[in-house]
């Protein structure tokens, strides 16, 4: 295992780390000239830490560009118009397969937290749903 995979892999978490709030934060808006070269970028690095049998680095790189799609997906703004945007259409496609992937992550520790925020419908409100002190759901 060489130490380089770490360094990388603590790089990505720091990443994901900073990520988490603009997911968390209903009113963020990124835009998708920001968000989608972010997430190809994250991608594109966890193929290559993969071909470089860089396990850990590959795995932080993968989530790190996960985490940009999910930005791309719930935080970029949305026009004014009548027809329905590709974020919009992505959502109405895409939704099935995002409650799912909540129900399956919500059993995990740290992970079922944002994945219960990221699940938030846009008619509830994240203070509706977790303590604002302690940022635990709420009961």
């Amino acid at each position: 295992m060489m130490w380089q995979d770490f360094v990388f892999m603590i790089g990505s978490s720091l990443s994901i780390g900073f990520l988490a709030p603009t997911l968390r934060d209903a009113n963020a808006r990124v835009p998708l000239g920001t968000s989608v070269p972010s997430m190809t970028i994250g991608i594109a690095y966890g193929i290559t830490f993969a071909t470089l049998g860089m396990t850990f680095s590959a795995l932080g790189a993968f989530v790190t560009g996960t985490m940009w799609s999910l930005v791309a997906i719930a935080r970029s703004p949305v026009p004014d118009t009548a027809e329905p945007t590709r974020r919009e259409r992505l959502r109405s496609v895409g939704g099935d397969l995002v409650a799912r992937v909540v129900a399956e992550l919500e059993p995990v520790p740290v992970v079922g937290d944002y994945a219960a925020i990221l699940a938030v419908t846009d008619g509830a409100s994240v203070d509706e749903r977790y303590d604002a002190e302690s940022a635990q759901p709420a009961d």
